[in-house]
């Protein structure tokens, strides 16, 4: 994902709600609400005080953050971010709308209305409190020795959707795309990474500290004495613990074929014996199936161990916090104010907790997230956009296929498999050709825990079910209002969904040198996705297979080394560097992705004219257009936090860093040799 995760506008922003919506010209509904209108590129955001060849982020988006102050509500802001809030804000119009039962409903309204509805109703939440999880609780009060383990984690992740203990559902057979397998995966962690349980700075001491007292906090809101929650906040931490160690790192995963471990059920009871896989894939409503593939082995062991020796009340400990630290955002207020506290406060900086109606917005399009689809898509995606959008993506696959015939380092033998490939992908824009049936979800006004909770029962059997079947390709991972695009390797497909296809990221109003940096560097930036170093491994059916001579992997390899050793240097916070071996398919991804976006633009308007529009040249425009994509501020607390697990490098470096290897912004600005944001030729990094 690009994950390019907007820019507060001169023009006022109506909120979108029913009584004071905008409406769209000759619009039939007057109460139909529409986004605000905000350009591709800001002239106010530039801080001209700044020479672009210093440093050019700050040069196109410093005005933007003294006018952008991060919002109480949220860990940082950015252009992104901007976007998203604005698409709350529209679907907040939707769903009020939907939820105003005036018996004259449509299926579609009826069901995202209700669940919004359940959602906002703050005093029926409040009243029943922790009752809402009550049987799950009484359940893991039932359970009397390990043997009942596998029924009761069955029944806990169904309805929790979660990774409780370990992570499981179905997945692409890396060997053959076309069919999907049993996936087993580690989890069962509280804190969002392994390395939190794992680094011993004096950084994540203290977390850690702060998140025993979380796990404390939440036994004592379940009715526990204080002495009971510390001792019980102390085994949770040892079984987590246990599990992190055992958990292959995010760097580790990077490499598909360290998750590429296929077994059948008798292996996998051979690997893990203590645990009982028939009566888990029973319980959990499996269909019947051959080959598991088991991402982590040595973290199925550590399982294992735990199963075989961990006391039977140390269970009820972990299970009873697991469950409730999952269910706590859906409670009443005493457990989401103690989840903000920690997750939010103390790990992301956030000030103050979102007002219910966003938190109510994100959950209904969380879960219903095809039935609200249909009525945004309806609301704001044109098929004039969506044509537009794929002459931009075609254009950009052509500059990548002249890009693979010119390089000079790549033999004819691979190049044709590259080709094969880029050949191979499918391009999805806007939203899914076949939305989601949600007929057999009972959704109730009043019963907003237990919606959520049929809501992931409803999706782990969708996603069950798949095993044995045939691949839909047609499948998207994410909601239709969604501001992020996507590449999936298995798939061999990438991804843009209507909400990143809105101004200020994508502007038919704009000229198109703003419109190819910005939407165009994201466009280019999931296509280089399936080149690089993660990518680049699977071909074009979506098969982990290698389709590389050997000399030209390690050609390759030097040169996503050069990024890597790059992106090294910069520093995220304080003491903190970026961890290049993490980021690196993002930043590989950066640079390509604005190369090509550079090279269809010039394609595209070589028989046209281009003049200066406010007196910046027209490759002035393209580069201002792709940095004040990632315009943001962000608090320290949420760069220390994302340095651990986010793939992508902080906007700053995302921007400076790219284009420092493109002599075309140097002399777009002019810029000399010696400056900041210009390399000496033979220290430019060349991948794609």
């Amino acid at each position: 994902m690009k994950s390019r995760a907007v820019s507060l506008c001169i023009l006022t922003l109506i909120i979108a709600f029913p009584a004071a919506a905008q409406t769209k010209p000759g619009a039939k509904d007057s109460q139909q609400p529409v986004l605000p209108y905000c350009p591709s590129l800001d002239l106010t955001s530039i801080d001209k005080s700044v020479n672009p060849c210093e440093d050019f982020y700050h040069y196109a988006c410093g005005r933007w953050q003294v006018n952008n102050p991060i919002p109480p509500d949220q860990n940082s802001w950015s252009v992104y971010a901007k976007l998203f809030q604005d698409n709350l804000d529209f679907l907040h119009g939707i769903l009020e709308q939907a939820a105003s039962s005036d018996g004259t409903r449509d299926k579609v309204t009826q069901e995202t209305g209700d669940f919004y509805a359940a959602c906002m109703s703050e005093s029926a939440v409040e009243k029943r409190g922790l009752s809402a999880i009550q049987p799950e609780l009484d359940s893991i009060a039932r359970l009397k020795s390990a043997a009942e383990l596998p029924a009761l984690i069955a029944r806990l992740q169904l309805v929790h959707g979660g990774s409780i203990l370990f992570d499981a559902g179905s997945a692409q057979d890396p060997d053959d795309s076309d069919r999907r397998i049993a996936e087993l995966d580690q989890g069962g962690l509280g804190l969002p990474d392994r390395d939190y349980y794992t680094k011993t700075d004096d950084k994540s001491k203290e977390t850690r500290a702060r998140y025993l007292q979380h796990v404390a906090n939440l036994f004592e809101l379940m009715g526990d004495t204080i002495e009971i929650a510390r001792q019980s906040a102390d085994s949770v931490m040892r079984t987590e613990t246990a599990l992190a160690e055992a958990s292959l790192t995010r760097v580790e995963r990077r490499d598909p074929y360290k998750r590429k471990h296929k077994m059948n059920v008798v292996e996998l009871g051979k690997l893990a014996p203590a645990f009982d896989w028939t009566t888990y894939y029973r319980e959990s409503h499996y269909p019947a199936f051959d080959i598991v593939n088991v991402e982590s082995p040595e973290f199925l062991k550590e399982v294992n161990a735990l199963v075989a020796s961990m006391p039977i009340d140390t269970w009820k400990t972990y299970l009873r916090f697991q469950v409730v630290n999952s269910a706590s955002p859906y409670l009443s207020s005493a457990f989401v104010n103690e989840r903000f506290e920690f997750y939010n406060k103390h790990l992301r900086g956030t000030k103050e907790l979102q007002p219910r109606w966003k938190r109510c917005v994100s959950y209904t399009n969380h879960n219903l997230d095809d039935a609200l689809g249909q009525v945004y898509v309806a609301k704001v995606f044109s098929p004039e956009l969506k044509q537009s959008t794929l002459d931009m993506v075609q254009r950009i696959e052509a500059a990548m296929e002249q890009r693979i015939h010119d390089l000079d380092w790549m033999s004819p033998e691979t190049k044709q498999q590259a080709l094969a490939k880029l050949h191979g992908i499918r391009n999805k824009i806007g939203y899914p050709d076949k939305w989601r049936d949600y007929s057999s979800l009972t959704i109730s006004r009043d019963d907003f825990a237990g919606n959520i909770e049929r809501a992931a029962e409803f999706e782990s059997l969708r996603d069950i079910n798949k095993i044995g079947k045939p691949v839909d390709r047609g499948e998207w991972f994410i909601p239709a209002p969604t501001v992020d695009a996507y590449y999936s390797p298995q798939m061999n497909d990438i991804n843009f969904p209507a909400g990143v296809l809105q101004p200020p990221l994508y502007d038919p109003k704009m000229d198109a040198a703003p419109n190819y940096g910005d939407t165009g560097g994201t466009i280019g930036h999931e296509l280089t996705h399936g080149f690089d170093d993660e990518g680049s491994q699977y071909d074009a059916k979506g098969n982990l297979k290698n389709w590389w001579t050997k000399e030209d992997r390690e050609k390759f390899d030097e040169r996503t080394k050069c990024v890597r050793d790059q992106y090294a240097q910069y520093v995220v916070v304080d003491d903190v560097h970026i961890n290049s071996k993490l980021t690196l398919g993002e930043d590989v991804a950066d640079l390509g992705g604005e190369i090509l976006a550079y090279i269809a633009w010039k394609d595209a308007t070589k028989d046209k004219n281009l003049q200066p529009v406010d007196g910046l040249t027209p490759d002035q425009r393209f580069f201002i257009g792709f940095a004040q994509w990632d315009c943001a501020n962000e608090r320290p607390e949420d760069l220390r936090a994302r340095a651990i697990s986010d793939p992508h490098s902080p906007a700053t470096y995302r921007i400076n860093g790219v284009v420092v290897n493109m002599p075309e912004f140097s002399r777009a600005f002019s810029c000399k040799e010696g400056q900041p944001m210009v390399k000496a030729p033979e220290k430019i990094c060349k991948v794609w």
